[in-house]
């Protein structure tokens, strides 16, 4: 049966969050290959006493990006079967787009981190903010931040699910909409801690940084179909990739949308490639008929590579 591999992004790191592939060389050889290309050990920092540099947004970037490519490999190095589709959430489209061979692994390490410095020049930080919107509707988050932006930016930059819902833009406007939002029925409006309001009209800037970067990238056709979170498509011209990834950077990670196309179209078992079961859970809650594996170690590759083939 035909099945989807899914790649995290940023908010799933952790220290030592790739200690079950410890035993896997192909683990290790891809740590190695992205510090190459930054001329920083990030497996180092995954080991290290304190997580304030893997939660540092330019570090953070890298880290994901070679977690799920880490991850991917080891899974082809185990035999595990090809899947059909690829998704990735935020930055995690551009570990898929790794995997289908559209985009060198080098170049994205490195772009990543161009990404992140990017998005946190755009922004000062202490100027804009995230929250959580748990327990109330896409329109109705809509309208309420359309209601109190009051000149300011606040938007939803991330449909996770059915009732999750985050916001995102200034920080004064990301706070009345939280209060909009708890008095319109929210059951919960949390703030995030993080110090760059993603997806929201706030990283156009950013966007134009890396829209530069982006063109002098070699972009090869997919070999595995990617669906982009900017417009739920896939491409398999490079322009239109580019494209794809200048727009997500200040465009909603329509995810809801995409784990549904996925399930319409047959795909109900899925695989999170990379550290934490954030993806699992939430394509549990778009779709119940959805069984997702989450690759966190070498057993759960084995136990796996049973079911998707």
């Amino acid at each position: 049966m035909a099945f989807a591999f899914l790649f995290p992004g940023q908010g799933s790191q952790s220290l030592n969050m790739m200690d079950g592939f410890d035993a896997l060389p192909v683990v290790r050889d891809t740590f190695a290959e992205a510090s190459d290309a930054l001329g920083q050990d990030l497996w180092a920092m995954l080991k290290a006493d304190s997580a304030d540099a893997i939660n540092a947004t330019v570090n953070t970037q890298p880290l994901m990006l070679a977690a799920g490519v880490a991850t991917w490999r080891a899974w082809l190095a185990s035999g595990g079967a090809r899947p059909a589709l690829l998704a990735g959430h935020s930055l995690g489209e551009y570990s898929a787009l790794v995997a289908a061979e559209a985009l060198p692994f080098a170049d994205a390490v490195r772009l990543v981190r161009l990404r992140a410095e990017a998005m946190q020049a755009a922004v000062p930080e202490g100027v804009g903010a995230m929250a959580a919107i748990l327990g109330l509707s896409d329109d109705v988050i809509r309208a309420a931040c359309a209601d109190v932006a009051a000149g300011e930016v606040v938007e939803p930059v991330n449909f996770n699910s059915p009732g999750q819902v985050v916001i995102a833009g200034h920080r004064a406007a990301v706070e009345r909409a939280m209060e909009a939002c708890k008095a319109a029925g929210a059951k919960r409006a949390l703030p995030l801690p993080v110090s760059v309001p993603s997806h929201c009209a706030l990283m156009k800037p950013a966007a134009e940084q890396l829209a530069a970067a982006l063109a002098h990238v070699d972009i090869q056709k997919p070999v595995i179909k990617v669906l982009h979170n900017a417009d739920v498509a896939a491409y398999d011209d490079a322009a239109q990739i580019r494209d794809a990834l200048v727009r997500q950077l200040y465009s909603p990670v329509r995810w809801t949308e995409t784990v549904a196309r996925m399930a319409a179209d047959g795909i109900v078992l899925m695989a999170e490639s990379g550290p934490g079961k954030v993806l699992a859970g939430l394509a549990k809650r778009i779709d119940g008929n959805v069984k997702c594996y989450a690759l966190t170690d070498a057993a759960s590759l084995d136990t796996a590579r049973v079911e998707l083939v």
